[in-house]
């Protein structure tokens, strides 16, 4: 009799399930696992067999086939120990339990018995409920991440013998459930905050727009302006996450292993700064079975690209698509996937090599060539795509020695929250979260502008030769400047405010 065990796998960022099937045939002896399995799955007879052996149970002399159904994909990882181990003990007759099709079974086997966690168990366990299936055994160490599923019956256990008793209903189990509030309890606690930054009242205005807006930046000012240090308290002044959002972005780091214990809710937003080292794999995703790239990982978050022109021309040049996409997919081989890349791009440069060109107090030593050929390394297509241009100034002693008490990140907080507000109350029925999401036919709607503002927009885009994508991220900029104002109407004072944080480009001559 062929035993079907269920069990999942994953395909980028979403799960698919698995139909385990067990047959038990007299012959000689043989162990054999089907269905395009790789070398970790083909790797699970050994630890099968003697996870059963050492929990003094006996292991079938007979011909046993597994098929890992649909057999036309390929299959990889431990993930499916347990749900093979299920099979052979039902085939064995160790379980009674007739109501077994109606369970899901996730995770890996030591020698001896006991069940260890996996990763990418949030969104296994979210297909598995999708596909009907309500109840699902895993390890206890991912038992707090699939209970974040209200509609799941959790049962963690510690070893095969556990699992074999709530089968068989000689132990009960409870089943496992997770408060979720005490995830947010330090969704307000940053180790950094506005409040610590002297001066730079421009720049930290420009940061506010941004984080408003949803709106990508690049900052330009010498070594030692405060860019890396204005960059790092971004996250702190940024809408906190929606429980679905929270859910999006933990089913990513889930899948990456980088979920603390394997029990944690992602409830502050991604900030990642990749070293100017990476790759382009690195930074978009890549690898023979595509895992997430940084662009993934920044995913309702920032993406920070610290001394930006350090990074190879050819990285950067990867980022256009996710920019203007707010997804990137990768094929390769075995597939094709597609992962969510919604980030805000902020980054860092010096004007030149030594950092000083345009610095009043310091001089250049940089040519011009020098100058050009290092600034070159970001491309104009690139930079059309960055909204915000902000130029930063070194700190003046006043401004350090000045005992004031500079504006918390919590007061910028509520100004922005406000104007996020404003926009998910417009854009609530065309599925936008933000006016950097903005595309022509919305523009059309909800960014109209007088004669005035006309005018002056189109001196400003003859003046500097602007792109058509550079007109409409102006717009997108000013229309963000009049919801923090809290005006519907877009005035001439908003589309001066978003010129102004386009011209950094005209005067480096990036």
């Amino acid at each position: 009799m062929i035993h079907k065990i269920k069990t999942c796998a994953l395909n980028g960022i979403n799960g698919y399930v698995i139909d385990v099937e067990v047959d038990l045939s007299n012959g000689l002896p043989g162990f054999d696992i089907v269905g395009l399995p790789d070398a970790a799955v083909r790797e699970s007879r050994e630890r099968v067999r003697a996870a059963i052996k050492n929990s003094e149970l006996q292991f079938p002399q007979k011909r046993i086939t597994v098929n890992l159904a649909p057999a036309d994909i390929k299959k990889e990882g431990s993930i499916f120990d347990l749900a093979i181990t299920a099979g052979i003990l039902c085939a064995s007759m160790y379980v009674e339990n007739s109501n077994i099709k109606e369970i899901g079974f996730l995770g890996e086997l030591s020698l001896d018995g006991s069940v260890k966690g996996i990763n990418g168990v949030l969104p296994m366990c979210m297909e598995l409920l999708r596909n009907g299936i309500k109840k699902v055994v895993l390890s206890k160490e991912n038992a707090d991440e699939a209970a974040l599923i209200k509609e799941l019956q959790v049962y963690p256990i510690e070893s095969i013998r556990e699992m074999l008793e709530f089968l068989n209903k000689t132990k009960e189990l409870q089943p496992h459930k997770v408060d979720i509030n005490i995830f947010f309890e330090d969704i307000d606690i940053h180790d950094h905050d506005f409040s610590d930054v002297k001066g730079q009242e421009s720049v930290k205005r420009a940061l506010e727009i941004a984080a408003a807006g949803g709106h990508n930046v690049i900052m330009l000012g010498p070594p030692g302006s405060g860019k890396t240090m204005l960059a790092r308290r971004l996250p702190s002044i940024l809408p906190d996450m929606s429980f679905e959002e929270c859910l999006e972005v933990t089913k990513i780091y889930s899948i990456s292993g980088l979920l603390k214990d394997r029990s944690s809710l992602v409830t502050k937003r991604p900030f990642r700064a990749p070293h100017h080292t990476m790759s382009a794999a690195s930074l978009i995703g890549g690898g023979r079975v595509p895992r997430p790239g940084e662009v993934s990982l920044s995913h309702y978050g920032i993406l920070f690209l610290d001394e930006m022109p350090e990074f190879p021309k050819s990285v950067l040049e990867v980022l256009r698509q996710p920019l203007e996409d707010e997804c990137v997919t990768i094929s390769r081989v075995n597939g094709t996937i597609t992962y969510p890349a919604k980030f805000i791009l902020v980054a860092s440069v010096n004007p030149c090599p030594c950092g000083f060109f345009g610095d009043d107090s310091n001089k250049c030593s940089c040519t011009p060539t020098q100058i050009k050929n290092y600034m070159g390394k970001i491309s104009g297509p690139l930079l059309d795509r960055l909204d915000l241009h902000i130029e930063v100034s070194p700190v003046k002693f006043n401004d350090i020695a000045n005992d004031t008490k500079e504006e918390s990140s919590k007061s910028i907080k509520k100004r922005i929250d406000n104007a996020r507000q404003m926009q998910l109350d417009r854009y609530s029925k065309d599925g936008i979260y933000f006016n950097s999401q903005l595309k022509p036919k919305h523009m059309q709607l909800y960014c109209n502008i007088g004669k005035k503002e006309k005018e002056i927009l189109k001196a400003a885009f003859e003046r500097f030769n602007m792109s058509a994508r550079a007109y409409n991220r102006i717009l997108k900029v000013a229309r963000t400047i009049a919801d923090l104002d809290g005006e519907e109407q877009i005035n001439t004072s908003h589309i001066a405010e978003a010129i102004q944080h386009r011209c950094l480009d005209r005067k480096y001559t990036l």
